[in-house]
């Protein structure tokens, strides 16, 4: 009876993980080419997800596809795309400040210093421009308060699926926004020069200094949200991103960056091209402004090959959208990657710079940037080379979602 009721048990048992699949998931990705940009490109690869993340990643011959999953296919697969630094979400769709429509945000011109200012306060995840981004395979986004300030205010990293802030904020404070050089005065009575700029932020960080410095003491002062959230960037809590175009206004960051020892992430920088050694030595990326922009004004000595330069010198980088103060405000990163290709950067190099590099700038490299088993399952499907012009991104998954199908 005992031996009976063993071979039933053991029996059932058998039956029941011989019906299970081999590799649970919840969809599939088929691409002729997977970039996993941490790694060789697999040429007829799949990725299983499974509950948003990415189970398995390689070769059809190595991973079996359980059957019954859904599957989407397409020519090729990158990871999904992370603008390493952008306004959307603050700056709109329809460019307007005035009349019943305003979508312009992204600076408070009330004063020149404001590093109290929350972007997950202003946030709109559902802004148009977010969702063209993300149909264009833009996933993860740096946003926040924008350039032309001394202290702008503080910047977040986001997922670009919609709904509301707290479901696609990864990170409410990324960074405090800084701004070096003439376009700073252009938006504000004092400061009126570049050195002026520079002695305020210069003040603005003595003041946390002395502010943290009081609040250790026995009387603590009333609360300052201003100082308080300097007295982060002071203490390596969060980053200070400085704005700075030309060779001198980079120069000032990293003398800042010495003098106060602060965890600097250096934006914009047209004239990096320039001070490549110093840039390396201080052990620095840069978030190179996007490609095509327009030269002017502070850009006026960008150049369309910085990004060949930056990888030919060994400094790390990423393609940015930016901002500029008339349309196109935001531009998309995959064309600005595309462009910088016909221009010398090598596809990998592109590829790269809007995907993995940024993504470790940000801090988020467990998260996003390349597929890989464990990170979230961002991907792009392409029908072509992602990096010609002629190519369409069609569909877009983010965190296993499919968020976009239409090719665009």
């Amino acid at each position: 009876m005992r031996r009976t009721i063993g071979c039933f048990w053991g029996c059932a048992l058998l039956l029941l993980f011989a019906a299970l699949p081999l590799q649970a998931a919840d969809l599939a990705v088929k691409g002729g080419v997977v970039y996993t940009v941490s790694g060789e490109p697999i040429k007829d690869g799949v990725v299983l997800i499974e509950n948003g993340k990415i189970k398995k990643v390689g070769p059809a011959s190595r991973v079996r596809i359980p059957s019954g999953v859904p599957v989407h296919e397409a020519a090729a697969v990158t990871p999904g795309l992370v603008d390493v630094h952008t306004v959307m979400g603050f700056a709109g769709i329809y460019n307007s400040d005035r009349g019943q429509v305003q979508d312009q945000d992204q600076l408070e011109k009330s004063s020149p210093v404001q590093p109290e200012l929350r972007a997950v306060d202003a946030y709109d995840p559902i802004e148009p421009l977010v969702e063209f981004a993300r149909s264009l395979g833009v996933t993860t986004i740096h946003t926040g308060h924008g350039t032309g300030a001394v202290i702008s205010g503080q910047t977040l990293i986001a997922k670009t699926r919609g709904g509301t802030v707290e479901d696609v904020v990864l990170r409410e404070q990324a960074s405090v926004a800084a701004t070096l050089g003439p376009s700073v005065s252009h938006n504000f009575d004092s400061p009126g020069t570049r050195a002026k700029v520079v002695s305020m932020l210069r003040e603005s960080l003595v003041a946390a200094d002395t502010y943290r410095a009081r609040m250790k003491g026995d009387k603590q002062p009333d609360r300052n949200l201003a100082h308080e959230t300097m007295a982060k960037v002071l203490d390596g809590d969060l980053p200070l991103m400085i704005t700075a175009q030309s060779a001198g206004e980079i120069a000032s960051a990293l003398r800042l960056q010495k003098e106060f020892g602060f965890k600097l992430w250096l934006d914009g920088a047209a004239e990096s091209y320039r001070m490549v050694d110093e840039i390396r030595d201080a052990g620095i990326g840069v978030m190179l402004h996007p490609t095509m922009i327009r030269s002017g004004g502070d850009m006026e000595n960008a150049g369309f090959d910085t990004a060949v330069k930056l990888a030919q010198a060994g400094i790390p980088f990423a393609i940015q959208s930016g901002f500029e103060s008339y349309v196109p405000k935001t531009r998309i990163i995959l064309y600005e990657a595309q462009a910088a290709v016909h221009v010398g950067l090598a596809p990998e190099q592109a590829l790269r710079a809007i995907t993995l590099t940024p993504a470790e700038m940000l801090g988020i490299a467990d998260r996003v940037g390349s597929i890989e088993a464990g990170k979230d399952a961002d991907l792009v499907l392409f029908d072509g080379d992602p990096l010609e012009y002629t190519t369409h991104a069609c569909k877009v998954l983010i965190e296993g979602e499919l968020v976009s199908e239409e090719c665009r």
